[in-house]
């Protein structure tokens, strides 16, 4: 029912933006910048660890749950879906503070 492309990129891209959003909730002080590079850290060390595949680590991967976490092939196009879902969560919070901040000035 979904075209191709939703289906293909949209679970990588919301898995980053939930990324974001659940460090942006455990560092709620930090800046959204700074949450943005967390997490865009973090998606690419999980996407680049999949380059990797000892046998330890394939274990873990088979594991229920851990691979929906950890994943199991690397593809380039997962990192711009990483960057595009983290950008989402970037854009929505820091316009969100900016219009809180406007609020605060009335």
């Amino acid at each position: 029912m979904l075209p191709d492309f939703v289906v293909q990129y949209a679970g990588d891209t919301l898995w980053a933006l939930l990324v974001y959003l659940l460090l942006a909730i455990a560092m709620f002080r930090s800046p959204p910048n700074h949450i943005a590079v967390l997490a865009m850290a973090f998606a690419g060390s999980i996407e680049l660890s999949q380059l990797f595949r000892p046998e330890w680590l394939e274990r873990v991967r088979d594991l229920p749950g851990l691979r929906l976490i950890l994943g199991y092939g690397f593809l380039w196009s997962d990192l711009l879906c990483y960057a595009a879902g983290i950008a989402t969560g970037w854009l929505g919070e820091t316009a969100i503070g900016a219009r809180q901040v406007r609020s605060r000035r009335k």
